[in-house]
């Protein structure tokens, strides 16, 4: 069974509809190669902190990220209009940004 029978079998087992099509699974696979790529470019930046904590978060993340395939279907199961999913998702939001100001100036 070749990589991409795979996935599309995972997307059929997550989405638990029969019918995938080509756009779908080349969509999914698009979004998987890029949450995979920025969060590995995310650990990697770590090297500004520290080489062997960015080492350690790799060796561990890379593995992980490439054996939970598909994502996005997962993702897409998550997705709602609540009121509470959305300020939950703000307030993630803000905490980031102030986070990347409160830090950004101190030469990380």
């Amino acid at each position: 069974m070749s990589f991409y029978n795979e996935i599309i079998e995972r997307i059929r087992k997550v989405t638990e509809k029969d019918r995938v099509t080509n756009i779908s699974a080349s969509t999914a696979l698009t979004a998987e190669i890029t949450v995979i790529a920025s969060v590995l470019i995310a650990v990697i930046m770590l090297r500004k902190i520290n080489f062997i904590l960015m080492v350690v978060a790799v060796l561990i993340l890379a593995p992980v990220l490439l054996t939970s395939v598909p994502l996005s279907a997962r993702l897409r199961e998550e997705q709602g209009d609540g009121f509470s999913r959305m300020i939950f998702y703000v307030l993630m939001t803000l905490g980031i940004m102030v986070s990347i100001f409160y830090w950004g100036g101190s030469g990380v």
